[in-house]
């Protein structure tokens, strides 16, 4: 077959070394080869080229083939070593295959080495060859790892095999978690029948894709985009499933409410239409009932067109609604202090309410101006004031305040609705039954009320939405059942010019200094804005998607976390249990709590978890600097 052969020869007879090459021609060989009796001999011939195989003599005068194998194991330990020898006996041979050579002859009888080489040099392709895939799938891996997006590999039963980086950091499962786990039991908790249609697509057409409802480690809902692929083998048979989930959660949520500013903007459009018709038919019976009170005299009559007059201007009214909802009322607008405003109303309810009801007035020391119409604005005002007195039929505290704000990119990242810019927010929040998250993005939808009928329209809310955002302003609600409800309405503000004076220099934001702060928010668009905002300004930050987690992250950064900022309303874990627990590792730890409700704050006072400072929700980048800066500084 004369077969290319290139073999370095570690012997020192020229004679036993032509019967190595005499065996090797015989068994088809072609042998390009170079004799060496000596180690340094042996390196300098390594260096010059590569080598197929290796023959060594066991026994040299100032070598051996044992330490030859070593200078081999050392510079090429793929190339197949293997050792002949006039008389070696079985202990000997043994050891030299313990350390490291493929076979080993004896030189009466060189029959074998052809075919031993054939074998080694097959063995030695296949592990190249091993080595080489392995190395391709090492190189796969780390470049699925850095991918942005979840990326899993499952067996034909939906059990796991692959689970990379993005993964861990989607599902809050470990690869070693998740690994051998059916992903139908780890990602929906149970069984879930929508899959079987996915399965036979991709068993007939070898690919799926659609949007799924999962549920992560911390038991978050997450709204992925997956995208399944059938993995046959060389054959074409199925071997595996690959999947890439992408998260759409934050997505899914703003297109929510773009859909529902449409819906609104829809209705409202329809409800203006409505109104102009309504108003049409009831103004002729408005006429009418001045003339049919002079016709009929006896008291019957008059009660029924009492009863009529009265139903009339109600329906009146609640057309007035409509189209304050759907146009938002045109008005004369005009530059308006909102201390005044909110003093009248504390005067009417204060009239009205009940006693057991306490009203609380507070005001920012040189609160800015806004522009609007006081009648509008009184009525949405009025409007939170009567929802708040509804919610707390046994009494209770409704506080009334105004500050000014100035909101930054940051806040603005947190809600779709706000611009960077100068505010003035006024809240009214208050101590009652609190509104179900079930039904919280409902309550600004019109004719939408959990009152009894007749006690309410479902107007009431969404008038004075409609009215605040016709000013460029928006609202925000937080509620916690049992707890009550916090409305922060934000009016753009009207901020004079300050006179020319020297030119000076804003206050610099406090900076960190490498500090490191762990984040504990459910939200992760909270999350990771916070985080970017810290790292921006000198923190280095850990971020924690829940209770369970922060506490875990904390107890391996002991030494290293200087403050916790933390939600006060997490699922799984809540804030007054997250901080009990951290508490028990470390009760000097700094801890600042945050939450949309102001009612959270008492809730950590009451739950005997002292914390070092309440952050509001939404914040801005300042608030959150400034707030940290103070509580760092705290002996």
């Amino acid at each position: 077959m004369n077969i290319p052969l290139r073999v370095l020869i570690v012997e020192d007879s020229e004679d036993d070394t032509l019967l190595l090459l005499r065996a090797l021609r015989h068994g088809g060989y072609n042998p390009q080869y170079e004799r060496v009796e000596t180690e340094k001999a042996m390196k300098a011939a390594l260096d010059r080229q590569g080598w197929d195989v290796v023959i060594a003599d066991y026994s040299l005068p100032s070598f051996s083939g044992i330490k030859a194998l070593e200078v081999m194991k050392r510079r090429e330990p793929d190339v197949p070593f293997i050792i002949v020898s006039g008389a070696i006996g079985e202990d000997l041979a043994v050891g030299a295959m313990k350390a490291g050579a493929q076979d080993y002859l004896m030189k009466d009888n060189l029959t074998r080495l052809a075919p031993a080489i054939g074998r080694e040099l097959a063995e030695a392709e296949m592990r190249r060859s091993r080595e080489k895939a392995q190395e391709q799938i090492r190189q796969q891996a780390a470049l699925l790892d850095i991918a942005q997006d979840a990326i899993i590999v499952q067996d034909l039963e939906g059990r796991i095999c692959f689970w990379n980086k993005s993964a861990e950091r989607l599902y809050g499962w470990s690869a070693e978690e998740a690994i051998e786990r059916l992903a139908e039991e780890l990602l929906f908790g149970k069984t879930a029948p929508q899959m079987d249609g996915a399965r036979q697509m991709l068993a007939t057409q070898g690919e799926w894709c659609g949007e799924l409802q999962q549920i992560a480690k911390s038991g978050h809902e997450v709204t992925v985009e997956s995208r399944w692929k059938l993995i046959r083998d060389e054959k074409g048979h199925p071997r595996s499933i690959f999947v890439v989930n992408t998260d759409i959660t934050e997505k899914k949520k703003l297109e929510a409410q773009f859909l529902r500013s449409q819906r609104l903007e829809s209705i409202g459009t329809l409800a203006s239409g409505i109104a102009h018709d309504l108003n049409n038919v009831l103004t002729p019976v408005l006429l009418a009932l001045p003339i049919l009170e002079q016709k009929l005299s006896d008291d019957s009559g008059k009660r029924i067109l009492d009863m009529v007059e009265t139903s009339v201007r109600r329906g009146a009214d609640i057309v007035k609604q409509v189209l304050a909802f759907g146009r938002g009322l045109e008005g004369k607008h005009v530059q308006l202090q909102p201390r005044y405003l909110i003093k009248e109303i504390k005067k009417m309810i204060q009239e009205t309410f009940p006693k057991s009801i306490e009203i609380v007035t507070e005001f920012h020391k040189n609160l800015w101006t806004i522009s609007g119409d006081a009648t509008q604005l009184e009525q949405v005002l009025l409007n939170l004031c009567v929802n708040a007195r509804d919610a707390m039929p046994n009494g209770g505290l409704l506080k009334i305040s105004a500050e000014n704000v100035v909101l930054d990119e940051n806040y603005v990242r947190m809600n779709i609705d706000a611009k960077v810019g100068s505010y003035v927010m006024i809240t009214v929040s208050d101590t009652g039954t609190g509104i179900p998250e079930g039904i919280l993005n409902k309550i600004f939808d019109p004719f939408f009320t959990t009152k009894e009928v007749g006690k309410g329209t479902g107007l009431g809310l969404s008038t004075a939405i409609a009215i605040v955002k016709s000013y460029g302003g928006f609202v925000n609600v937080y509620s916690e059942v049992g707890e009550g409800t916090c409305f922060k309405i934000y009016f753009p503000a009207i901020v004079k010019p300050e006179p020319k004076k020297k030119a000076t220099k804003l206050p610099k934001l406090p900076t960190g200094n490498g500090e490191l702060i762990l984040v504990v928010d459910d939200e992760v668009s909270i999350r990771e804005i916070t985080q970017e905002t810290l790292e921006s300004f000198g923190y280095r930050v850990l971020g924690a998607q829940d209770g369970t987690e922060a506490v875990a992250l904390y107890a391996q950064n002991i030494q290293e976390v200087q403050v916790v900022l933390t939600d006060m309303r997490m699922p799984y874990m809540d804030g007054v249990a997250t901080i009990r627990a951290l508490r028990k590792i470390n009760p000097k730890l700094k801890i600042i709590t945050t939450s949309g409700l102001t009612a959270s704050r008492k809730i950590a006072k009451a739950s005997g978890v002292n914390v070092q400072a309440f952050l509001p929700k939404p914040y801005t980048a300042e608030r959150l600097l400034r707030l940290l800066h103070k509580v760092l500084k705290l002996k």
